[in-house]
């Protein structure tokens, strides 16, 4: 080109750039302006949004004028263009700032730009980050106006978007809507069945896009073995195993994590250490699935051994390891090696990370350590609903519900929502203390949620209205049920057995019966504490026969119950069948047995079975010594007591209060006192049980002096029990005076209202003494209505004192009261045969022979080395 012609063209040029900067500055918001985003410095500063014409500030042509113009613009003028709004918009997608991104998608609405198909991938992208619903729909309602939702990748993004947020109904909705799919709308599909919980259902969509010869790709099968993994079905996930084998994606990072997870958490360690094992690189997602898989298969000791072989490889573990690596640690109880881990998420900074800090406080819970969870609680610089539940869950665990319910209240002042998990804890805490008035206000704060009519919580709330004794309330929330199952009608029988109501137990057990409800093993335990507590022989025989047809006859707990309730109804026959046919026992079988035993009067048959329990190298508990201190007690055996004592010094159970009160009684009746004495003044604390038994040792053997004196030195509360045992004393040792004195203070200085038994007591004092007369007079005087035991005490002294003309009343009250009694008809007829009444006599003995009072046949114990 000549310079004439170059000369000419610029000049040309110049003019054209001068009539589009008109045309600019004619009508600005024509034009899009890209000079705050330009990704390159060749992009135009302005585009026409129709002619798709452009301007460069900088061009050399650009007129001197422009840069005056441009800054003369009013603010707004200028639009920049959905590509500019598009690439903010991925920037902050690609942050996880998703709430931003939706806030910057507003602005573009309010400013009138018009999305297109990018926008909305971008927008969708942020609705599933952030699990926004509702705005979801919103930005489909515009898609649709927009007629994008027609594009496959927006479409995609709509199925992965209501995926995400939970709404597999609308994600199922959009990909039938679609007039084709290709391999990723299979897949976001597929992941959103998986994420949803429909594992099945993933699996059948997975056949059914390979019969329409979709082939599945990386991102197919890392969904489909994800979905395999959830469901824990291991051969469908062998067999993708083979697919992807055969497609050449078995080296695939991606895919080989998934299979390894796959295998770890449907249970098969072995092929999970096969594909671990033939991994050329083995990451920290690796060695998190394998020590994963060993705490599902409950191994979480060697769980933790992994994760020192994985430090050693060098490999650095992320949040995933640590709160798997806390969860083994919390499975198996290793609190030092948890603080440990602790240490180390410390170290390496995750320390902020709250689902990490959940996990430790769980872990912390679990091993016992509250104080270590509080720790890591308080030090959080932001709480979850988990964190909270696990904090009160950990509290009502270790049995401290007073801290539990001021953490659930602090929650509430702290505005954090409580969900089903926080209410059922709290109620449990309530449960644990009685505390009514408090389960009563968390009800109400239900009430005001849409867990009121969550089965879990309102079962929670029958086993606190239950535990607490008020069955009305209980009721109550059962019949406010839309639907019953196992573990309500559970915890509504196990209330009625609990307050003493057997017989609405059963009855409640037979309309569960009648709505066709399977009972579960708490169902049966509890039926059959029901039969125990009322001895329902018949009706219990009944629930064995259910509890055989529902094959819960070998769980133990339930085969406890059965021996318990045979014990309790009188039937040790019974009870031994059923503890010969259980394929094992613990300490609660055999207590429960050698307690039947000692009831029935087998106290011989009780330590057999002591032995043979310690033959089987079943551990002692206290409730076993004192069973077993019982029955040495009955059958004054010494020397067995004493190696029973032995063998609870050597359990580190004769410091338990309720077995060193029995030693007392034991020593006692077997008559070593000095022993029973060495007991009790060796005990670290003692309750009214102790003191009561003591002094009644001391009557047994005539000591009522060292009675009065235990008695005046006595710290703590005494109650109607202590003044029989004392009266008893004084009585045995002859102590009138002393006696007439107590009894007299019981009520005017004690403030115990006097007993039947009290009344028996001083009679049986005043008729040693000999004083007939006043202590005939003291039963016309009785508060309450005379017993066998009054008329007892009065007849035995008139017939060791010849009072006939007394005796003959007293016998006649005693007979009017029980017929059948033995002791009566005898002590009048050698009364009768003392005095030379023989007609007297033979009547009394007709009387006896027609009533048919005979007494059973004796036994007598006999130690031959005594």
């Amino acid at each position: 080109m000549s310079e004439a012609e170059s000369i000419m063209f610029r000049a040309g040029k110049e003019i054209m750039l001068e009539k589009l900067w008109r045309k600019f500055f004619s009508n600005p918001s024509q034009w899009w302006d890209h000079r705050f985003d330009k990704a390159n410095v060749r992009y135009p500063d302005f585009k026409h949004k129709e002619s798709q014409e452009s301007l460069w500030i900088d061009g050399r042509l650009t007129p001197k004028w422009v840069e005056a113009e441009l800054a003369a613009l009013s603010p707004g003028t200028l639009q920049r263009s959905v590509f500019s709004w598009n690439i903010k918009l991925s920037k902050f997608v690609k942050n996880r700032q998703y709430t931003q991104a939706l806030g910057l998608y507003q602005r573009m609405q309010t400013e009138g730009v018009l999305p297109d198909k990018l926008t909305f991938v971008r927008v969708l992208n942020a609705c599933a980050g952030a699990a926004d619903l509702l705005e979801g729909r919103h930005v489909h309602a515009r898609a649709n106006q927009s007629n994008y939702q027609e594009h496959m990748i927006v479409g995609n993004c709509l199925i992965d978007m209501y995926g995400k947020c939970g709404s597999i109904e609308d994600a199922c909705r959009v990909f039938d809507s679609m007039q084709t799919h290709d391999t990723v709308s299979w897949s976001v599909l597929i992941r959103a069945y998986m994420r949803c919980g429909h594992g099945e259902k993933g699996l059948i969509l997975f056949q059914q896009m390979q019969r329409e010869n979709f082939e599945p790709d990386i991102v197919t099968f890392v969904s489909i073995l994800n979905a395999c993994a959830n469901i824990e079905a291991l051969e469908e996930g062998r067999n993708i195993h083979c697919q992807v084998i055969q497609k050449g994606y078995e080296a695939d990072f991606f895919v080989v994590n998934c299979l390894l997870d796959m295998y770890a958490k449907s249970g098969s360690i072995e092929d999970a250490c096969k594909v671990f094992n033939s991994m050329s690189v083995q990451n920290e997602v690796a060695w998190s699935s394998m020590i994963g898989g060993y705490l599902k298969c409950g191994q979480g000791q060697k769980a933790l051994e992994l994760f020192g072989v994985m430090q050693q490889e060098g490999v650095e573990p992320d949040s995933v390891t640590f709160i798997v690596v806390l969860n083994a640690c919390a499975s198996v109880a290793a609190l030092e090696e948890g603080r440990r881990v602790h240490a180390e998420v410390v170290q390496r900074g995750w320390e902020s990370e709250i689902v990490v800090d959940n996990c430790l406080i769980d872990m912390y819970v679990k091993c016992g350590s509250i104080e270590d969870a509080c720790k890591v609680f308080n030090a959080m610089s932001r709480h979850t609903v988990i964190s909270w539940n696990a904090m009160i869950g950990g509290y009502a665990k270790c049995g401290r519900g007073t801290s539990a319910l001021d953490l659930f209240r602090r929650m509430q002042l702290e505005q954090a929502r409580p969900d089903n998990v926080t209410f059922v804890a709290a109620l449990n805490s309530c449960a644990s203390m009685l505390s009514l008035e408090e389960g009563r206000h968390i009800h109400n704060s239900i009430m005001q949620t849409e867990y009121r009519t969550n089965l879990v919580v309102q079962n929670s709330l029958i086993d606190m209205y239950s535990k607490c004794g008020n069955m009305i309330e209980a009721c109550r929330v059962f019949n406010s049920m839309a639907v019953h199952d196992a573990v309500c009608w559970s915890a509504l029988i196990g209330g009625y057995v609990k307050s003493g109501e057997g017989m609405n137990a059963l009855e409640a057990f037979r309309q569960m019966e009648l709505e066709c409800i399977e009972p579960d093993m708490v169902t049966f335990v509890g039926v059959l504490n029901a039969c125990a507590c009322i001895a329902a022989l018949e009706e219990g025989k009944r629930v064995h026969a259910k509890v055989i047809q529902s094959g819960y006859e070998s769980n133990i707990m339930v085969g406890n119950a059965l021996i318990d309730m045979y014990v309790k109804c009188d039937s040790i026959d019974e009870a031994f069948t059923v503890l010969s046919r259980m394929p094992q026992h613990d300490t609660v079988s055999w207590n429960a047995l050698i307690a039947g035993c000692v009831k029935c009067g087998q106290a011989e048959k009780a330590l057999e079975l002591f032995q043979q329990m310690q033959q089987n190298q079943v551990e002692a508990d206290s409730v076993t010594f004192v069973g077993v201190l019982t029955a040495c007690s009955s059958l004054a055996a010494l020397d067995e007591g004493r190696c029973v004592h032995e063998q609870a010094i050597a359990c580190g159970c004769d410091s338990d209060i309720f077995v060193a009160n029995c030693l007392i009684d034991m020593y006692a009746k077997c008559g070593s006192i000095e022993e029973a004495s060495n007991v009790f003044n060796g005990m670290q604390g003692r309750d009214v049980i102790s003191w009561n038994t003591m002094i009644m040792a001391y009557a047994m053997h005539g000591l009522g002096e060292a009675a009065l004196q235990l008695f005046a030195h006595g710290d703590v509360m005494m109650d109607k029990g202590t003044f029989v045992c004392l009266l008893t004393a004084l009585s045995h040792a002859g102590l009138v005076d002393e006696g007439e004195y107590y009894f007299e203070s019981i009520c005017a200085i004690y403030c115990i209202s006097i007993a039947v038994e009290h009344c028996s007591c001083m009679i049986d004092l005043l008729g040693r003494a000999g004083r007939l007369d006043e202590a005939e007079n003291l039963i016309n005087k009785m508060p309450c209505q005379p017993t066998l035991s009054v008329w007892t005490a009065l007849l035995s002294a008139c017939r060791v004192h010849d009072n006939l003309e007394i005796g003959e009343r007293a016998a006649k009250q005693l007979l009017n009261l029980h017929p059948d009694n033995t002791s009566g008809y005898v002590m009048l007829s050698n009364m009768y045969a003392a005095a030379g009444k023989w007609d007297s006599k033979g009547e009394v003995e007709h009387l006896r022979t027609n009533r048919q009072a005979f007494k059973s046949q004796a036994r007598t114990w006999i130690d031959a080395n005594n």
